[in-house]
């Protein structure tokens, strides 16, 4: 452990320690949303839109992962009219994974800005965090508990049945329109950490193993969060140890352990 600590002491590895304890309270919370909303084809979506922010950014001179941020958001929102039906969205999402990478590589090539800048963010580097990045990732980890617990009871419904929702007067439209820019923005801010590629192992794995104990809502959110810190900062110490690239580390530590807990009976489970 002590080797460890040495590497704590750097400024840049204790700046992505703090970015994957900010990303591990918002983001699995995130994943429940995504879970719930049967939209797993999201994730892919937007880190094609990321790419197509990113090639903005550095077409223009401004912040990259900024204009990845603007554009997820605008785009999530711009989705909500489709997301009526499960089928209607996810098709949505495969017209504009092929729409986002194909504007993105048209952008890139127009304007002669080296590509590798951009696919860099793509793959992700936990030790590249910026206080930007830790910036965005703290305002998420506190805004998407709240809305969380302000609208607990309209998540429930609206993650449980879209139509019982609206038969029981939750405004289903405007929710899904703030799950679906908050979903955006927080893969988007996930991106330096994970890498778009990589960005399951901040949301999607930890709700999928909070599912497989979780029999509520509000479990399942508990569960989620705590998972999320489990897996990532057990992903991250373990690439300290062993000299590893953390990203593809925190990946196969989450699915890991998703899959050891899906192997456990549901009796033992539930007693």
């Amino acid at each position: 452990m002590t080797s460890i600590w040495t590497l704590l002491e750097i400024p840049s590895v204790r700046l992505a320690l703090l970015a994957l304890l900010l990303g591990s309270v918002a983001l699995p919370i995130v994943g429940v949303f995504i879970v719930g909303l049967d939209i797993m084809p999201v994730r892919f979506a937007m880190m094609h839109v990321a790419l197509l922010g990113i090639a903005i950014g550095l077409l223009t001179g401004l912040d990259p992962l900024l204009c990845a941020l603007v554009l997820c958001a605008l785009t999530g929102g711009a989705l909500t009219p489709l997301a009526r039906s499960g089928a209607g969205l996810s098709g949505a999402m495969g017209l504009l994974m092929t729409l986002a990478i194909a504007a993105a590589l048209l952008v890139l090539s127009i304007s002669g800005v080296n590509a590798n800048g951009a696919f860099e963010l793509l793959w992700g580097s936990i030790l590249a965090t910026r206080p930007g990045d830790v910036a965005a990732l703290a305002v998420l980890a506190a805004l998407v508990p709240v809305l969380y617990a302000l609208r607990r009871k309209d998540l429930a419904l609206l993650l449980h049945d879209r139509e019982l929702a609206l038969c029981s007067g939750v405004a289903v439209q405007r929710l899904t329109f703030v799950l679906l820019v908050v979903i955006a923005v927080a893969i988007a801010s996930a991106i330096r950490l994970t890498g778009a590629l990589l960005v399951d192992a901040l949301t999607l794995l930890p709700a999928l193993a909070a599912r497989r104990v979780g029999r509520s809502l509000s479990a399942m959110v508990g569960w989620s969060v705590a998972f999320g810190l489990a897996f990532t900062l057990g992903g991250f110490l373990l690439a300290l140890l062993l000299d590893l690239p953390p990203g593809p580390v925190l990946v196969l530590v989450g699915g890991l352990c998703t899959v050891l807990l899906y192997s456990i009976p549901e009796r033992i489970l539930t007693k």
